[in-house]
């Protein structure tokens, strides 16, 4: 018996999923036992997720480690993904989870601090939201947002997250995340125009 071989009673809450959800295909594939679809999926995410995890953890190979063990936990529960968020947002929290994990283990890092290389050409967003700023400046005005507001803001700008998204990885209203956003980019904007005017 293959053990990835999805019941129907498994698939069926798949059908309330809208189709803008690419990976859903994918997903559908793997219930059915195509492990091949896994590999797909691993591909289309595999940049995306390292990045994510590498704003909570300091070194590459740190998180490198971390994402495959996202993937290694993604690929075990994928048979039982109900299609409740999207394929990305789900495994964007399995992802910010396992990053938690970590640092939790091992205590080296701090979950508040962001990575040089999360701002950097591969992620171009942040000199959209405020013209003109350098990187470190940046880096540190961020740093110093209450935790929800700096979450919601890395999710919608570094990942490029819908507000849906950003509201599901987040657990709030999608209304909330778009709050928090809002102020963020608000708290930002003072505490990079304080930096300018200091002597």
């Amino acid at each position: 018996m293959d053990v990835f071989a999805a019941s129907p009673s498994i698939l069926e809450p798949l059908a309330h999923v809208t189709a803008a959800d690419p990976d859903l295909e994918l997903a559908e594939r793997f219930r059915e036992g195509d492990r091949a679809a896994f590999d797909q999926l691993v591909r289309r995410h595999q940049k995306p997720l390292w990045r994510l995890v590498r704003r909570y953890v300091k070194r590459d190979a740190d998180a490198a480690d971390v994402t495959q063990q996202a993937f290694v936990r993604a690929f075990k529960a994928l048979a039982t993904f109900r299609g409740a968020a999207s394929v990305r947002s789900w495994l964007y929290r399995i992802a910010i989870n396992c990053a938690l994990s970590w640092l939790r283990d091992h205590r080296r890092e701090e979950a508040s601090e962001i990575a040089d290389d999360a701002l950097t050409a591969t992620n171009p967003a942040p000199a959209q939201l405020i013209a003109g700023e350098d990187t470190a400046a940046l880096r540190a005005a961020i740093a110093q947002l209450p935790p929800k507001q700096k979450l919601v803001l890395e999710l919608r700008v570094f990942d490029d997250l819908s507000f849906k998204e950003v509201a599901e990885l987040a657990e709030c209203t999608e209304n909330t995340a778009k709050v928090n956003f809002h102020y963020a980019v608000k708290k930002l904007r003072e505490l990079l125009v304080g930096d300018h005017d200091a002597p």
